[in-house]
């Protein structure tokens, strides 16, 4: 009871990744999420592999891939089969259980089920309705499909990411990770956070509209403002920032170092640290906007001075300096960092099946409502009994029954 929102129900509808990590984050912060799944298949990115989780005991990989693993946790997995009538009537009835409902299907398609916001708000008129789609219930592309890396592309990060034009590997480069669906879970979490205050306060339940396009091409963020103060469209640029020099990756004697210069003053202590105090009093770098306008030079200089030491040596040398930098870590390195493991970014919760499973941490840090870590990843419909007989009241015969029906 002293979770954030341990008072909330969210019936989720959803599956992939945008709509599962809003939930995921509202079930971190107390919320009780039910989760449906297709009988049989559930999720799609249960099959999102390998890898896959290996068993503790058999030591052979199961049918839940890591990358179901890293948006489902705190949920509960119930199958009901959506194309029919009764799987129809039991999630109707679900939902006058519950304060959110949050889907990603197709423009249109939960109404020819009943299950879109008009026929649930009849049932339940305080409920909020999250849908999340790639273009929005409006405009052209409305009943168009849409995927993190189809919206990276239209949105335009994909122009802005990569080696410059001309250097080697230069071309439109996606995001290593779906950036666009974990954005539209975030903004899907406030919007979600948002309506239920306002419920709070008048008792009014809402619709949400969010799309994967909306969000990509908000987040676009200072690039997007850059175009539309300037009319010129930003280019890739690789590691280098648009609007900061020195801002970037340098290389070193065993690799590379990333110098992260915000201010006049970081990169005036940058010139002493490198012993280069002439290049602060230089009127082409002595200001951020100068050293934008000679970019090129600057960090041919600086490029020549950072390859003669190891990428260790110059973080140890900035960091006394006070100048923000440090190395372009692996995977395998972020999880070894003294800081990662003193923030406690990786920890391990009990499988039903596969005695424990690794799990990335909430980044949340309340003091009154910490986050809590009650139930790992489900495996597929392993609370269908349960959610059924506590949440509608029915009976180990009536769920018998669907069970033969293939219902659930």
């Amino acid at each position: 009871m002293n979770d954030a929102l341990s008072h909330i129900k969210v019936l989720d509808l959803s599956r992939i990744l945008a709509g599962p990590w809003a939930s995921q984050l509202l079930a971190d912060l107390g919320a009780d999420v039910i989760k449906i799944e297709r009988p049989g298949l559930g999720d799609d990115t249960r099959a999102f592999g390998p890898p896959f989780l290996k068993s503790t005991q058999s030591g052979q990989a199961t049918t839940d891939a890591a990358y179901f693993l890293c948006a489902n946790r705190n949920k509960r997995s119930v199958t009901i089969d959506l194309t029919t009538s009764e799987g129809q009537a039991l999630i109707r009835t679900l939902a006058t259980k519950v304060d959110v409902v949050l889907e990603n299907f197709k423009v249109g398609s939960l109404a020819s089920f009943g299950l879109d916001y008009a026929a649930l708000k009849a049932l339940n008129p305080k409920l909020i309705y999250c849908s999340i789609t790639g273009f929005g219930q409006t405009g052209p592309y409305a009943a168009r499909p849409g995927y993190d890396f189809l919206i990276q592309a239209m949105g335009g990060l994909m122009s802005i990411t990569g080696a410059k034009t001309g250097e080697p590997g230069a071309g439109p480069q996606k995001a290593g990770v779906a950036v666009t669906d974990i954005l539209t879970g975030l903004y899907a979490t406030v919007g979600i956070l948002a309506a239920l205050n306002y419920r709070d306060r008048t008792g009014e339940g809402q619709y949400i509209d969010i799309s994967l396009l909306d969000t990509q091409v908000a987040c676009l963020s200072n690039q997007a403002m850059n175009y539309l103060v300037s009319g010129q469209s930003p280019q890739r640029m690789g590691n280098a920032h648009p609007n900061i020099v020195p801002y970037q990756d340098f290389p070193t004697s065993n690799g590379y170092i990333v110098i992260a210069v915000g201010n006049d003053l970081q990169f005036a202590k940058l010139c002493a640290a490198v012993n280069q105090q002439d290049l602060a009093l230089d009127p082409r770098f002595s200001s951020n906007a100068q050293r934008v306008r000679n970019r090129d030079t600057l960090i041919d200089r600086l490029s020549g001075i950072t390859v003669s030491r190891t990428t260790q040596d110059w973080v140890a040398i900035l960091e006394q300096a006070g100048v923000p930098s440090g190395p372009i870590n692996a995977i395998d390195a972020v999880f070894a960092d003294p800081q990662v493991r003193a923030r406690g970014m990786q920890f391990e919760m009990p499988h039903p099946t596969n005695g424990t499973v690794p799990l990335i941490a909430n980044p949340l840090r309340l003091s009154a409502t910490p986050v809590t870590y009650r139930r790992s990843p489900p495996t597929l419909g392993a609370h269908t009994q349960e959610v059924l007989a506590q949440e509608l009241g029915l009976s180990a015969i009536e769920i018998d029954a669907l069970q033969l029906k293939k219902i659930i």
